[in-house]
C-alpha cells in the first residue's frame, strides 16, 4: 500500500477483550488505521500500539458516563456507506472516511441478571446500546463490512487479509449472520428478564387484558424451574379463570384446542362441537357431538343424563372422548370447541379432570367449574380468532430447532385416492377417517387411531414400531366394544361405587386382568359388586367382536408391512386411510383386498413430536 493510498479503518469497542491486543498488532502491521472506544483504546494505546479515540472522528466526547460514544453520523456514516456514487458523495460532503472492520462484542448483560445481587438499576446499565448499534450497521453492510463479533474469528479475518489482502465474501457472510444472532439473543435476553419483572403474572386467576407471560409454578417436573408462557407480540390468547395451570397442563390445553377447532372445522351441514381428552400431549380421545344411543350413554357413563334429555352436542361429545378410554383419561385436560353449556359442565364437574379450555363459558357453566376441586380446577379461555404464528420454535438441548407450524388442511378431499378394488366411502366412514386422521395430527408418533361414530375408540400412540401402535390401538379398540357387552353394561356393581373405580373394575373385567392378578388384587377388585362376576368366555368374547363392524383407521405414516392390516382386520376395521409410500404397499392393498376394505392413500404424512 503507497503512502497516497487512504489507510483503511478499523474499528475496535470491545466489552471482552480476549485476543483483542494481537489483533490490533495485526491489523496495524497490514496497515489499518485504528479507531477505539473507551476502555478499548486505552488498552491498545498502554500496550504500546498507536489508536484513535473515536472523539476524533466524531468531534464529540464520551458522554453521559459512557453511555453515548459511537452513536453518531461521523461512525455509522462510515460503516453504512456503499460503494455507490450517491453514498461517496454523502461521505465526501460530510468528511466522512469508510469504515472496513469493526470489531465488537456486548456488555455482559446475562452475567450480570444471574449474579444473586443484582437489581435493576444493575441490569439496566448493562443494557448494550452502542455495541448492538455497531453490530447491526456492520452486520446490514456485510457487502462491504467485515463485523467481528467474537475474539475467536480474529485469527480468520488477519489470515484472510495476509493471504489475499481482503476478507472474503463468503466469510463476511457468515459473520454478518452471527453478529444478527448475537444482537437476537442479547436482545431476546432482555425481553426476558423485564417480562420477569414486569410483566403481568399468572399462576393466579386472571381475566385482565394485556396479559403478555404467565409464570408458572415450575416446568414439566417440580425441579424444573423457572418456567414461563409468554408471546413475543401481542397479547397471550389465554385467560386464566380459575386454578393454576401449570407448563403440562398449558402443552395439553393448547395441543387440545388445536385439534378440536380443527376437527370442528373440518365438519358441515352441521357444523358440530369436537371435545378431546388429552394427557400427556396426546389425546386420549377425541370426538364429534353426534347423538349418543341408549347404550352408548351408558358405556360413556352419562345415562342418567341421557335419561333426563340433558345431553348437548357439546356434551355429547366430551361423553365421547372420555368414554373412549376412560382409563387414559383418568386427570384429563379438557379440549372444547365450542361455549361450555351446563350439560357439558356438569360432566367436567364429576369427572377426574386437570382442567378444560375453550372459547366460552356459559355463566352458570362457569359457576360450577369454578367450585370444582375448591376452586382450584383450572379454566382456561381462549381467544377464538388467535392465529397462531407460521414458524415454530423450541430448544433441545440448548439447540434450538424451527419449522412451519403444521397447519396442512384436512378435509374429505384427503380420501379420494382409492387403491383397493372396493371404492365406497360412506358418508360415515369419511367422517370417522376425518376424526382419525386429525386426531393423528395432535399425537404424538408413530401413531395409528381407530374411529367409530364420530368417536376414537382405539389411539396407539408414541410407539417405535408401527405394528405396536396398531396393536396397542387395537387392544384400546377391542376393549372400548367389549364395555358395550350385555354382562358388562349390568356389572352388578355396589351403590356408592365410585365413577374411576367402576372404569378401573370395568377395565380388569373386560381384559381378564381381574382373574388372572393376584389373590389380593382379585379380592379388591371382587369387593366392589354385590355379587363376583365370572370371565367372559371365549365363545362371548369372540361372538361379540364379530358385531364390531364399519371401523375407520388412520395411520400418520405409511403401514411397512401387512401385518398391520391383519390386525385392523381383527378389530373391525373397514376403512383405512394412510399414506402410502412403503415398498410393501402392493402386499397390503392386496390383504386389504382379501378382507373387502376401503383403502386410502393420503399421501400425507402427520408426523408429530
Amino acid at each position: 500500500m503507497s503512502s497516497s493510498q487512504q489507510k483503511p479503518i478499523a474499528l475496535l469497542s470491545v466489552y471482552d477483550k480476549t485476543g483483542l491486543l494481537p489483533f490490533a498488532q495485526s491489523l496495524t502491521k497490514l496497515g489499518f488505521r485504528l479507531l477505539g472506544s473507551g476502555g478499548t483504546a486505552k488498552m491498545i494505546r498502554e500496550a504500546g500500539m498507536e489508536i484513535e479515540d473515536v472523539s476524533s472522528i466524531t468531534k464529540a466526547p464520551e458522554m453521559l458516563g459512557g453511555r453515548v460514544k459511537t452513536l453518531h453520523p461521523a461512525v455509522h456514516g462510515g460503516i453504512l456507506s456503499r460503494e455507490i456514487e450517491s453514498d461517496l458523495a454523502d461521505l465526501a460532503a460530510n468528511s466522512i472516511e469508510p469504515i472496513t472492520i469493526v470489531a465488537c462484542n456486548l456488555y455482559p448483560f446475562v452475567l450480570t441478571i444471574n449474579a444473586p445481587n443484582c437489581t435493576i438499576a444493575g441490569a439496566i446499565e448493562e443494557i448494550d446500546i452502542g455495541g448492538v448499534t455497531l453490530l447491526r450497521a456492520a452486520a446490514k453492510n456485510h457487502g462491504r463490512v467485515s463485523i467481528v463479533s467474537a475474539p475467536a474469528d480474529y485469527e480468520t479475518i488477519i489470515a484472510e487479509l495476509q493471504k489475499d489482502g481482503k476478507v472474503s465474501e463468503s466469510t463476511r457472510k457468515g459473520l454478518a449472520l452471527k453478529a444478527f444472532e448475537s444482537t437476537a439473543e442479547y436482545d431476546s435476553a432482555i425481553s426476558d428478564y423485564f417480562r420477569k419483572q414486569y410483566a403481568t403474572l399468572g399462576g393466579e386467576a386472571s381475566s385482565s387484558a394485556g396479559v403478555q407471560r404467565m409464570q408458572l409454578r415450575y416446568g414439566a417436573n417440580p425441579h424444573q424451574a423457572p418456567a414461563q408462557a409468554f408471546v413475543t407480540e401481542g397479547e397471550l390468547p389465554i385467560k386464566v379463570l380459575s386454578g393454576s395451570p401449570g407448563y403440562i397442563n398449558y402443552l395439553d390445553a393448547l395441543n387440545s384446542y388445536a385439534l378440536v377447532k380443527e376437527l370442528s372445522a373440518a365438519t358441515s351441514n352441521p357444523i358440530l362441537p369436537a371435545a378431546a381428552s388429552f394427557k400427556h400431549v396426546s389425546p386420549a380421545g377425541a370426538a364429534l357431538g353426534l347423538p349418543l344411543s341408549e347404550i352408548e350413554a351408558k358405556v360413556f357413563g352419562v345415562e342418567d343424563l341421557f335419561a333426563k334429555d340433558a345431553l348437548s352436542p357439546l356434551a355429547n361429545a366430551y361423553a365421547r372422548a372420555r368414554g373412549a378410554d376412560r382409563m387414559s383419561s383418568f386427570g384429563d385436560f379438557i379440549g372444547l370447541s365450542h361455549i361450555v353449556d351446563v350439560p357439558t359442565a356438569k360432566i367436567i364437574n364429576r369427572e377426574v379432570s386437570d382442567g378444560v379450555i375453550a372459547p366460552g363459558y356459559e355463566p352458570e357453566a362457569l359457576e360450577i367449574l369454578q367450585k370444582k376441586k375448591g376452586g382450584k380446577y383450572c379454566v382456561l379461555q381462549i381467544d377464538p380468532t388467535y392465529v397462531p404464528s407460521e414458524i415454530e420454535t423450541r430448544q433441545v438441548y440448548g439447540i434450538s430447532l424451527q419449522q412451519r407450524r403444521n397447519d396442512i388442511q384436512i378435509d374429505e378431499s384427503l380420501f379420494k385416492n382409492i387403491v383397493t378394488e372396493k371404492k365406497e366411502l360412506t358418508t360415515q366412514a369419511k367422517l370417522d377417517l376425518l376424526v382419525a386422521t386429525i386426531a393423528l395430527k395432535y399425537t404424538q408418533s408413530n401413531s395409528v387411531c381407530y374411529a367409530l361414530n364420530g368417536t376414537v375408540i382405539g389411539l396407539g400412540a408414541g410407539q417405535q414400531s408401527r405394528i405396536h401402535c396398531t396393536r396397542l390401538a387395537g387392544e384400546k379398540a377391542d376393549n372400548w366394544w367389549l364395555r358395550h357387552h350385555d354382562r358388562v353394561l349390568n356389572l352388578p356393581f355396589k351403590q356408592g361405587t365410585k365413577r374411576a373405580d367402576k372404569a378401573n373394575a370395568i377395565d380388569l373385567f373386560v381384559t381378564g386382568t381381574a382373574f388372572n392378578s393376584s389373590p389380593s388384587e382379585h379380592d379388591q377388585w371382587a369387593s366392589l359388586f354385590t355379587e363376583v362376576p365370572t370371565p367372559l368366555t371365549a365363545e362371548e368374547r369372540s361372538e361379540h367382536m364379530a358385531k364390531l363392524t364399519g371401523v375407520s383407521c388412520g395411520s400418520d405414516a405409511f403401514f411397512p408391512f401387512p401385518d398391520n392390516v391383519h390386525r385392523l382386520k381383527r378389530s373391525g376395521v373397514s376403512f383405512i386411510g394412510a399414506p402410502g409410500g412403503s415398498i410393501m404397499d402392493k402386499e397390503c392393498i392386496k390383504v386389504a383386498d382379501e378382507y373387502g376394505m376401503v383403502f386410502a392413500h393420503t399421501g400425507l404424512r402427520l408426523f408429530h413430536h
